[in-house]
C-alpha cells in the first residue's frame, strides 16, 4: 500500500496573527499615551521695548449710489479718480493704504477699475465694509 503525500500548497493566508499584533500595537500606544506628560518647557517670550503704534491710512475713498465719489469726505468726478488720488497720495506718502468704502448699489465694474489703479501704481488698499446693526444678522450667501 501507497502513502500518499500531500504535495498541494495552501494558498489561504490567516489573519488572526496579524489582529493580534494591531491590538498590542493598540493598547502599547493607549499606555503610551498615559504616560505622556502634558507640560513642556517654559519659554521667555521676548518683550517689546518700544511700542509704536501705526496709524490708520488717512486716504479714504467712498464709492456711493449714482456715480457719487468722495475722496476724504469732499466730492470728486467719477473720471478724475486717478489724478485725484495720485495727488493725495503724493501728499500723504506712497506707502500709506486707500481705504476703499463701497455701497451695494455700486456696480462691481467701477470697484474693479479703483482695483486697477491701485495696482497700476502699486498703491496698497483695504476694502471697509459696514458694521452690520446691533441686533441684525448678515444673510449667508
Amino acid at each position: 500500500m501507497a502513502i500518499r503525500s500531500n504535495n498541494k500548497i495552501n494558498a489561504g493566508f490567516s489573519l488572526s496573527s496579524m489582529t493580534d499584533l494591531v491590538f498590542l500595537l493598540l493598547i502599547f500606544f493607549v499606555i503610551v499615551s498615559t504616560m505622556v506628560s502634558p507640560f513642556a518647557l517654559p519659554v521667555d517670550l521676548p518683550k517689546s521695548r518700544t511700542s509704536t503704534s501705526k496709524e490708520p491710512p488717512k486716504v479714504a475713498l467712498r464709492l456711493e449710489a449714482e456715480e457719487v465719489v468722495k475722496l476724504n469726505g469732499s466730492s470728486i468726478s467719477a473720471t478724475d479718480i486717478e489724478g485725484a488720488l495720485t495727488t493725495e497720495m503724493s501728499r500723504h506718502g506712497e506707502n500709506d493704504a486707500i481705504i476703499l468704502h463701497v455701497a451695494q448699489e455700486v456696480p462691481t465694474g467701477q470697484m474693479v477699475t479703483v482695483l486697477d489703479i491701485a495696482k497700476r501704481h502699486k498703491w496698497r488698499i483695504v476694502l471697509a465694509s459696514a458694521p452690520t446693526p446691533p441686533g441684525e444678522t448678515v444673510a449667508a450667501p
